[in-house]
């Protein structure tokens, strides 16, 4: 069983490096993100609510986000470990996860903290935003993202370093490179590949 939380700023590649940690560990990378755009592209309730609370330029609430998870970790194929991404955000959320693995006596195996120079960050997500000809990703907007998940995610990360729990890579390089330095920082804490 191998259960992991992965978190990163905006273009460190938390997303690829998710997906391949996934793959590489047999689990499923669970994305609240992509749980919430499931739901709305398929008009469910909870899509609907979510995509009411979004327009109107909200946060969806923890209460919402808890349930959801606390849902998606008792199904079948999170039995024998996941990969966390985008949760837990808030301070609360992390009492809350711990509330709902020690449900079944779990509990987090590692936090992958990907780390990555911000100025090298902006110049990869603005060179994305010119090829995917996104506008609204300006200079300006993304340093405002980079700043808000640095305040978002600090008192998480102090939780996970005080219990021992945060392995921190160098999340630049090639996707390759960055993913042999995950799997050798969970390597030194024990965690490896199932033969």
């Amino acid at each position: 069983m191998t259960r992991l939380l992965i978190v990163g700023p905006p273009g460190a590649g938390k997303g690829t490096q998710a997906e391949i940690l996934a793959s590489t560990f047999g689990i499923p990378a669970i994305s609240t993100g992509d749980i919430f755009r499931a739901n709305i592209k398929a008009g469910t309730p909870l899509g609907l609510q979510v995509q009411e609370i979004v327009a109107g330029g909200g946060y969806v609430p923890d209460s919402l986000t808890n349930a959801i998870v606390q849902d998606r970790l008792h199904q079948a194929d999170a039995a024998d470990g996941f990969l966390l991404d985008g949760y837990p955000r808030t301070a609360d959320q992390v009492i809350e996860l711990d509330r709902i693995l020690g449900e079944t006596g779990a509990q987090l195996d590692a936090v992958v903290q990907l780390v990555a120079d911000k100025d090298e960050v902006v110049a990869r997500l603005l060179k994305r935003a010119a090829e995917q000809g996104r506008a609204d990703d300006t200079e300006d907007v993304i340093r405002h993202r980079q700043d808000v998940y640095l305040e978002q995610t600090e008192p998480l990360i102090a939780a996970y370093t005080a219990r021992g729990l945060v392995a921190e890579v160098d999340g630049l390089g090639t996707v390759d490179e960055v993913a042999a330095r995950v799997l050798a920082a969970l390597a030194a804490r024990g965690i490896v590949v199932p033969a």
